[in-house]
């Protein structure tokens, strides 16, 4: 008995505290979601949750509970069961052990512990049922059944995820009673013949019946599911699915429905020959009708006629693959890909050649590493891309958060004081032009330093970054411990938190209750909290966006913003679904549908979250309005400066350019002999100093640039990417989405002459591997102790022709500063490498520099040869070539005679 009281006081205690945990969570969450100004997001959250489970509960546990007390009200004294010889049969007392067990108290625990388990198993659905209950209408409907495209987003999810819970109920049910009976002994399974007791049979006929009702049910749902198959063809249904499975689906459901009304009769007859025979009728026939003869179909009938039987279908997965993703939008424009570029040209599209990207993300986070991280504890943890109007003009420039990294602490300084009360914060960020190089190859700095020093970059008032992308744990803030804020000579500055973030931490029971739900009692037995103290959480700007908004899919890549003198983080947010009908799966989890439809900014320092809607159309977008509407806010309220910096994401640019290699082709006998599929090009490793000759690279990323899109009249920030035909290398087409306002979002192809052979980036590649000068002075680097980077190529168009650039950089073999010292360029046959972008361009088409005067073309081109000589020299003597030292200042002494001859006064 004492052992009973142990066992209850045991469960007792372990329940009270898992609900004292779950208590903690919600209490923290609400005091959370009130502190940065979504409380009503939090009620609407927990109120669906608590009605889902409350409502699953009650219908599961009562379920199970009035099955079970059945069975066990009708399962008591001897049995008579019709046997198949027709003579009567008896079964014995029930056994011993039924007698001993408290079948009340039993029943009841099971239905509540089956109860439990099944609706903690649905709290997750929350947002699938608020979606089902405040859905729009898409506005176009599917091409078989004809309903609203909301139907599938919002209602057919629910009907799957209800049909199986009732299969679950279903099942527990079945189980509870048959272990009843069981132990009764109304079922036994012991030779020399199975027996039921016809109270067992009456009620396994009724639950029998119900799951041949669901199974009808399934069969009606699964001619919905039909638009979601995949026959290697077509995804969707395809002429097989809606000649043949669809008929079958109603025949199934026929049968399942005359199947339960059989099993009901049986309640009467209880013979146990009925449900077998039904249940083989239904299973059999699905197996039979629902598998091998669509198989057989479609392997004799379909197949040879595959093409003009499917061509319908095709079209169907064609269409809403376009408009699932957008791709319906692009507009497709000619371009001619000429050789019509000169100096002219390109001095009238000086706007794109000075944004130009030639630092490439590794090095020059590399280079940012070792010139501004200042000390061991920051990190610039990601390069984010993009453009600013700046005195000097509208510059593309590279930038990172100088973020705080507790963990490149010293060992011995990783206190708790330290971690959570000291360092809080981090400090300012690197900006840099993506086109510029001091005179050692190094990048220059627009933003530099801590505090930040502005040298034609914006003015950052306020550069502490309480908030980024590390994963940063909870601190502690105006504690009594002064903040650390950035380093000063010998000395160090300290600050106080000034923001609206942060909970109140300053009572007994607040600090009990954060030190219960962190785990950290330090927090409840430090002496250096105050009254005014507040504890900010949830400092990772994505794990702070997914709590606040957790339906919305996030874009891996967030980026930093100054505007106004402050630092503020925009995170792109997709809404997705998987239910899109006829549309091809594109991305993780089978998602068939995609649109960038929220804008999220989060301050760096406050932790304040805005969510702007960028795409109000989107219904999936609109129904989540309805849910929650206090938390959206219409773009246009999105601060003017801060719109200036929105930027199409390169998640979904990437997914639409992948799926339109495919889904360009609109022709259903097109699209299914794969005759125009076009690819990511592909890039050559070998010469970078880092992997094996021959050894592909990865396809080619899109990248940002600013330049002036053919018929344009001004620059603009786009995201392009170049495409080639499968399985060739030349260049078809090029992709762009525009980035700044009006434009904002408008996708646009540019297509190629289908006659007219372009070089791909793969064959520009070939061509600088088997340029001898390049490839001889690459090696004769790598020879010297250095290391030989090679940066990503870019395709620039400009007017109507493609320009080929690459960055080059060289980092000692000990060292981590790559620097910048050559821009390899191509154009036409021509492949040329000098020192600068500008040097590239006038050796690329034999003239004098862009930037210099025409008058003094020739002195400028003879000056260039000149140190292009000497440098050379000094290599070979390096590497003690003397036959190659003495042949450079050869060719050096005529040209320096020149220059000489050209200014007489110099000779005085």
């Amino acid at each position: 008995m004492r052992l009973k009281y142990y066992a209850i006081a045991a469960v007792a205690a372990a329940v009270g505290l898992i609900g004292l945990g779950r208590f903690a969570d919600i209490l923290v969450d609400w005091l959370w979601f009130s502190s940065v100004g979504y409380a009503s997001v939090f009620r609407t959250k927990l109120s669906a949750q608590v009605l889902i489970f409350v409502a699953v509960f009650v219908i599961s546990a009562g379920t199970i509970w009035v099955t079970g007390f059945l069975a066990h009200c009708y399962a008591s004294g001897p049995r008579l069961l019709a046997a198949p010889s027709g003579r009567p049969q008896f079964f014995g007392e029930p056994g011993d052990v039924a007698a001993r067990i408290p079948w009340r108290t039993s029943i009841a625990s099971a239905a509540v512990i089956l109860g439990l388990v099944i609706a903690g198993s649905e709290i997750p659905q929350w947002d699938m049922a608020l979606r089902f209950l405040h859905q729009v209408p898409f506005g176009e409907r599917d091409p078989i059944f004809g309903k609203d495209i909301g139907f599938y987003l919002f209602s057919l999810p629910v009907y799957i995820a209800l049909k199986s819970w009732l299969y679950w109920l279903l099942l527990c049910s079945a189980a509870i009673s048959g272990m009843i009976y069981g132990l009764y002994g109304d079922i036994a399974l012991a030779p020399p013949a199975p027996r039921l007791s016809p109270a067992a049979a009456a009620h396994g006929s009724v639950l029998l019946g119900l799951f041949f009702v669901l199974k009808a049910w399934s069969y009606w749902l699964d001619r919905y599911l039909l638009l979601y198959g995949d026959n290697g063809v077509v995804i969707g249904a395809s002429y097989t699915d809606l000649h043949v499975e669809l008929p079958v689906l109603w025949l199934l459901m026929g049968a399942a429905i005359a199947a339960a009304i059989v099993v009901w009769a049986n309640i009467r007859l209880r013979d146990y020959r009925v449900p077998v025979a039904a249940a083989f009728a239904v299973l059999g026939g699905s197996f039979l009708l629902g598998l091998i003869y669509p198989m057989l179909f479609q392997r004799f009938y379909v197949k040879p006629s595959e093409l003009e039987l499917e061509a319908p279908y095709i079209a169907h997965n064609i269409a809403l693959t376009r408009r699932a993703y957008g791709l319906e939008q692009i507009e497709v424009k000619p371009f001619p890909a000429e050789q019509a570029l000169n100096l002219a040209s390109i001095q009238s599209n000086r706007a794109t050649i000075d944004n130009i990207r030639l630092w490439d993300v590794e090095p020059l986070l590399d280079t940012y590493a070792q010139m501004q991280e200042i000390r061991t504890y920051y990190k610039f943890l990601a390069l984010d891309i993009d453009r600013y109007r700046l005195e000097s003009g509208y510059r593309q420039v590279m930038l990172s958060a100088r973020e705080l990294e507790p963990a490149m602490l010293p060992a011995n300084a990783k206190t708790w004081v330290n971690l959570h009360l000291l360092f809080t914060h981090g400090s300012g960020i690197v900006m840099s032009p993506v086109n510029e190089k001091s005179t050692e190859g190094l990048p220059s700095l627009y933003l530099r330093d801590i505090p930040p020093v502005a040298s034609g970059g914006p003015i950052i008032g306020e550069p502490r970054i309480y908030f980024g992308e590390g994963r940063l744990d909870y601190v502690i803030v105006k504690g009594r411990v002064p903040e650390f804020d950035y380093p000063k000579g010998k000395d160090n500055t300290y600050t106080v938190y000034t923001g609206r973030d942060g909970m109140a931490i300053g009572s007994i029971a607040q600090r009990t209750l954060f030190a219960w739900q962190l785990d950290d009692p330090n927090i409840l037995l430090t002496g250096y909290v105050t009254d005014n103290s507040r504890i900010l959480i949830r400092r990772n700007i994505q794990d702070r966006v997914h709590t606040i908004a957790p339906f919305l899919s996030l874009d891996q890549d967030p980026y930093i913003v100054a505007s106004g003198g402050r630092l503020y983080w925009i995170q792109d947010a997709y809404t997705t679904s998987r239910w899109f009908p006829y549309s091809q799966p594109g991305f993780g989890a089978d998602a068939n549908y995609i649109r960038n439809a929220v804008k999220v900014v989060i301050d760096a320092y406050d932790g304040a979250v805005g969510f702007y809607v960028s795409d109000p159309a989107d219904p999936i977008l609109r129904t989540y309005q309805r849910i929650f509407p206090d938390l959206f806010k219409p773009l246009a309220a999105m601060p003017p400066d801060l719109m200036q910096h929105i930027r199409y994401p390169e998640d979904l640019f990437r997914i639409q350019a992948r799926l339109y290699g495919a889904y360009h082709m609109d022709a259903p006998e097109v699209f299914y002999n794969r005759e125009d599929l076009w690819q990511f090009p592909r890039g050559l490793a070998g010469i970078d100093g880092g992997k094996a000759p021959g050894a592909a690279m990865p396809p080619m990323a899109p990248y940002y640039m600013i330049m002036r899109l053919p018929g344009e009249a001004q620059a603009e920030f786009i995201l392009m990417l170049p495409m080639v035909p499968s399985q060739r290398d030349n260049m078809i087409a090029w992709l762009v989405a525009r980035c700044d306002p009006p434009e904002y979002g408008k996708l646009v192809v540019y297509a190629f002459p289908k006659e007219k052979l372009v070089f791909g980036p793969f064959q520009i590649e070939a061509r600088i591997q088997q340029n001898t000068e390049i490839s001889q002075q690459i090696s004769l680097w790598n020879q010297m102790g250095s290391r030989v980077i090679r940066g990503h190529l870019l395709v620039v168009p400009i007017e109507n022709s493609i320009l080929y650039l690459s960055p080059l950089y060289l980092r000692a073999a000990s060292g981590q500063l790559p620097e910048l010292k050559r821009v390899i360029a191509a154009y036409g046959d021509r492949v040329v490498m000098e020192n600068t972008l500008d040097e590239a361009i006038a050796a690329l088409f034999k003239e004098a520099g862009p930037l210099a005067s025409p008058a003094r073309g020739s002195e400028n081109a003879q000056a260039r040869d000149a140190l292009k000589h000497y440098d050379r020299a000094m290599e070979r003597l390096k590497a003690g070539d003397w036959n190659g030292f003495g042949s450079e200042i050869d060719a050096l002494r005529p040209l320096l005679e020149n220059l000489g001859a050209g200014h007489p006064e110099d000779r005085r």
